[in-house]
């Protein structure tokens, strides 16, 4: 097929965008026919003398919205439509003022939210196959409401990967599975009676937790933090049932607690006969150094509970996290809480089982570590390419990291960079108490974008701190 958008590369809309309105209305409107095949990757990026990611960017989303599809080694076709009256709003590079309407309406933000993750390189075929097999369980206990601490393989494997992967030594009994980290938060209220009590936690630190927390009427301690982590002279005059903290990767602020304080942590949970809510939410990802040991590897006196889950490194949709507790709390929870049912579906259990058992997850994560780091390293030369007078956060792990921009009023930086296309977020919300409303951080997640997105977004923030006031290294391409 011989086709020749016309692209404006002296427009600040993304080409991608261009691109992909091109082709969606030329399928809309039935000059396109089905069946028909679009010009291959290479072929229209020559033609266009644009990069391949662009075209590649394109495409990607015209599937995603089902108007072509990709078959192997043919290329990609456009897909019928049924006989719909298109409704148009005007070309989003037509006028200025049409620009942020079109993308709000199109949902074309690139969306720096934390907490997405890499969706496309996920390995769909063994996960549905997992999924098969896991239904064709002759047992049919995937039928059932499953074993209240739950599957007892998935934990046997989860108990592996942790010695592996973390230096935790522990049985697949002191593993309890729950549908995600409030759920355990939840069940560790309960458990450790928490109700009207002390909890010590980061400030800032995990929001989400922090309302489980308040719900069961706990009394949050916020201790602040130092440039290596929770400041432990704050923490140390405080006398607290447990202290809920994020050692490995800090969240929000990324840095990662050094083993004197390590130390001087299980010090204090043994001073206080208190326990330790170790967090390890996104320990697979580390890009710089050796993994770090995880707090629990180091507990002999069984203070601290572990918490792992499978959000960040398989899927969020799955809603699979585990708790791993000391003898003396699992003994507690055996005998007090017959009655806690099961959260986390029995056929995920078996699939996530198979999928573990079988080496796909191992595999999985490898991969991912590889195109994290990857989109990060994109990301921190995007950074230092366009940006002036900004200071990184917290890049040595993880799915996010943190922008100082100085004396930039941030909300105004938000709103700007919104009208450009972009989402950004601030981190008030994980602040207990007063919090910088005019020049507090920025927190980046890069795990759901597009290498492409990472540069083109990175490039539009540089537009929005120039004009929030803010000199930056931009450069109109």
């Amino acid at each position: 097929m011989d086709v020749s958008p016309f692209i404006k590369k002296e427009e600040s809309s993304p080409i991608y965008l261009q691109l992909y309105h091109y082709f969606r209305e030329q399928i809309e409107s039935g000059r396109l026919a089905s069946e028909a095949k679009l010009p291959s990757i290479r072929q229209l990026s020559q033609t266009l003398n644009i990069s391949k990611n662009t075209v590649e960017l394109a495409y990607q989303q015209l599937v995603a919205e089902g108007y072509i599809e990709g078959k192997d080694k043919k290329g990609y076709f456009v897909l019928k439509l049924d006989p719909f009256d298109f409704k148009h709003e005007p070309d989003l590079i037509s006028s200025d003022a049409s620009k942020n309407k079109e993308l709000q309406k199109e949902k074309t933000f690139i969306d720096f939210h934390y907490g997405n993750i890499e969706l496309s390189r996920f390995p769909i075929k063994s996960w549905k196959k997992c999924l098969i097999d896991a239904l064709n369980d002759p047992n049919q206990e995937v039928y059932s409401y499953g074993n209240r601490q739950g599957h007892k393989g998935l934990r046997e494997e989860i108990a592996k990967y942790l010695f592996q992967a973390r230096g935790v030594q522990c049985s697949a009994n002191q593993i309890i599975l729950t549908a995600g980290t409030q759920l355990a938060i939840q069940l560790l209220c309960q458990l450790l009676s928490l109700r009207n009590t002390k909890v010590a936690m980061e400030n800032p630190g995990y929001d989400e937790v922090r309302r489980i927390f308040e719900s069961q009427h706990c009394e949050i301690v916020p201790i602040s933090l130092e440039e290596d982590g929770i400041h432990m002279e704050e923490l140390e005059k405080v006398s607290a049932s447990c202290a809920y903290v994020t050692p490995s990767h800090q969240f929000p602020m990324g840095m990662v607690l050094p083993i004197h304080k390590r130390i001087k942590l299980l010090q204090w949970a043994q001073k206080h006969s208190s326990y330790i809510i170790e967090d390890d939410y996104d320990s697979e990802f580390r890009y710089q150094g050796q993994p770090i040991p995880s707090l629990k590897s180091l507990d002999t006196n069984g203070n601290v509970i572990y918490l792992g889950t499978f959000s960040k490194s398989f899927l969020p949709a799955a809603r699979v996290s585990y708790v791993v507790l000391p003898d003396d709390l699992m003994k507690r929870f055996q005998a007090e809480f017959s009655f806690y049912n099961q959260s986390v579906s029995p056929l995920i259990q078996e699939a996530l089982f198979l999928f573990m058992r079988n080496g796909h997850f191992s595999r999985h994560i490898r991969k991912m570590r590889t195109i994290y780091q990857a989109k990060q390293k994109v990301l921190l030369e995007a950074i230092d390419k366009f940006l002036t007078g900004v200071t990184v956060i917290g890049q040595k792990a993880g799915l996010h990291l943190l922008l100082e921009c100085g004396k930039v009023d941030a909300r105004k930086l938000l709103k700007q960079a919104e009208t450009l296309g972009v989402k950004i977020y601030l981190t008030e919300q994980y602040w207990l108490g007063a919090s910088p409303h005019s020049n507090q951080s920025i927190i980046m997640g890069y795990g759901g974008l597009t290498e492409e997105e990472i540069k083109i977004g990175i490039q539009k923030l540089a537009m929005a701190l120039k004009q929030a006031g803010r000199p930056s290294k931009f450069i109109q391409e």
